[in-house]
């Protein structure tokens, strides 16, 4: 588990992407490959995600995960379909056990002080801050980090090409955005633009 973690923040960058045709899975991973980011959060918002997810494992290098898990059931099924990591939006500790007896990493959303405790006692130490830029973004994060020196954020929502420099700090093992993949040029193809959009946010986002 914590290998995958440190392949993530290795890479630095987590685009979350929203797919609505498996078609496009894989020249998309191999779009993000091409731009240095060999790695993406599929979220569960679609009725063909799993699917995506199945086919963009198949990329060599690519690491794949699931995002927007609500239940240990739905991690079940991500990991079945070559989920490599679990991203939920909150605090739920089924899915927490249930990642940890699937032997994957889980990386639970957190918005206080008091969830990362309850993930703390869980044995986490990778946590989803999110909504990050209405929390405060990275003043949030150092905030946090003074009584959880231990405890590595990944920063997500209303994190763009505008904002992604200021998560290059310590305590950040990765940042999160929909901003690489947008939904709609995903729809329409538009993977050179992927490529670029990966290249561009690593380089703002690198320490």
């Amino acid at each position: 588990m914590t290998s995958i973690l440190d392949e993530l923040a290795a890479i630095r960058v987590l685009p979350v992407v929203v797919i609505d045709d498996p078609a496009n899975a894989v020249p998309l991973a191999e779009a993000l490959v091409a731009g240095g980011v060999s790695c993406a959060e599929v979220t569960l918002r679609t009725p063909r995600a799993l699917e995506a997810m199945r086919l963009m494992s198949s990329v060599p290098g690519f690491v794949v995960g699931a995002g927007t898990v609500l239940s240990a059931q739905q991690a079940e099924g991500s990991v079945e379909n070559g989920a490599r990591f679990i991203v939920s939006p909150g605090i739920s500790i089924p899915v927490i056990r249930a990642s940890a007896a699937l032997d994957v990493a889980c990386v639970p959303g957190v918005a206080s002080s008091s969830e990362v405790m309850v993930a703390r006692d869980e044995g986490i130490r990778t946590l989803k801050l999110f909504p990050a830029a209405q929390l405060g973004g990275a003043a949030m994060i150092s905030a946090l980090r003074g009584p959880f020196a231990d405890i590595s954020f990944v920063p997500s929502g209303g994190i763009g090409i505008e904002n992604a420099a200021s998560y290059a700090i310590d305590g950040v093992a990765s940042v999160s955005t929909s901003w690489i993949t947008p939904r709609a040029e995903i729809v329409r193809g538009a993977f050179a633009e992927t490529t670029e959009r990966a290249r561009r946010f690593r380089q703002e986002v690198a320490r």
